[in-house]
């Protein structure tokens, strides 16, 4: 079977950098087949799962990784079934089902809608694609170091945002199998969504009691242990920007590169527009452009008016 995902565009960026004396490369992942890089993990888990026998794939996801679950079942030919809470909007449902799945409305968060669905893939023998805490999801995003690797370009930081942690688990892999352990990670999250941060600053494995950011595809109140233990083992800075912050990079990134980003995607940029200080040192910084599927020019502006 062949890859899901796209090698995509690596770029390097005179806009994003201004602030900083820096070169800085773009990862372009929002031009993947579905919108984002879980077209990476979640295409390979779906891949391996139907390798070892799935006949039918069940996630739980309104967001991106949901539509990368419909996606790969269009593309494996399997039956794919998402179930998402009450609170995902019309667009996502409807690119979901664009993408030929079944789509199940219930629960009134991503948590309900999880014990649903994994109840749901024990019934119909179907395996259950995890958003973010699942190994192939992790070895499938590590993909994206490897293709830098091969771009003969060293960083010396990758930048990327923080939801559930599956992203920060696969860059952590794909720098460790390429013998970048020493390369450090900004790991951005917007505040109200900042699960990662709470983590690091108490030092355990905790989360937060409610996701409040706009950012909701970072929004998971607790990451996966994997990404803690990332976190323990890599050298990493943990940023928090604003919700104004992360919808402010988006208007500057469609200015400056003409794509449009979720602001899950923004608080990445946000990091780098703003040169935050963990950067200033850094004169080759990779910053992972993670996209979302579930932008519109009406939803920025949305975002916008929520936030000004």
């Amino acid at each position: 079977m062949q890859d899901l995902h796209i090698n995509t565009p690596l770029i390097q960026s005179t806009h994003v950098g201004q602030s900083l004396d820096a070169n800085i490369w773009l990862k372009i992942e929002t031009l993947q087949p579905c919108g984002s890089f879980k077209a990476r993990g979640v295409g390979y888990a779906c891949t391996q799962y139907v390798k070892d026998g799935a006949k039918a794939l069940v996630s739980s996801s309104g967001g991106n990784a949901g539509l990368a679950v419909a996606y790969s079942g269009r593309c494996l030919d399997v039956p794919a079934t998402v179930v998402v809470p009450t609170t995902t909007k019309k667009r996502a449902i409807d690119l979901i089902k664009h993408e030929g799945a079944k789509v199940i409305v219930t629960g009134e968060n991503w948590d309900a809608a999880h014990i649903y669905a994994t109840e749901l893939s024990q019934k119909e023998s179907a395996a259950y694609i995890h958003p973010f805490d699942d190994p192939y999801i992790w070895t499938g995003h590590a993909s994206i170091i490897d293709e830098i690797a091969e771009a003969n370009v060293t960083p010396d930081a990758v930048v990327l945002s923080v939801g559930g942690g599956g992203l920060f688990c696969g860059v952590v892999e794909g720098l460790q199998r390429n013998s970048w352990n020493d390369i450090p990670i900004l790991a951005v999250e917007t505040k109200g969504a900042d699960s990662l941060s709470v983590a690091s600053l108490a030092n355990q494995h905790i989360g937060i009691d409610n996701i409040t950011s706009i950012a909701t595809t970072l929004g998971a109140k607790k990451v996966a242990k994997q990404a803690f233990n990332c976190l323990q083992e890599h050298p990493t800075k943990s940023h928090v920007v604003t919700d104004k912050d992360a919808v402010d990079a988006c208007y500057r990134f469609l200015e400056d590169h003409k794509l449009m980003v979720e602001p899950a995607c923004g608080a990445s940029l946000a990091a780098v527009y703003q040169a935050c200080n963990f950067l200033k040192d850094k004169k080759n910084i990779l910053v992972i452009v993670c996209g979302g599927a579930g932008v519109t020019v009406e939803q920025l502006q949305e975002w916008r008016q929520q936030t000004s």
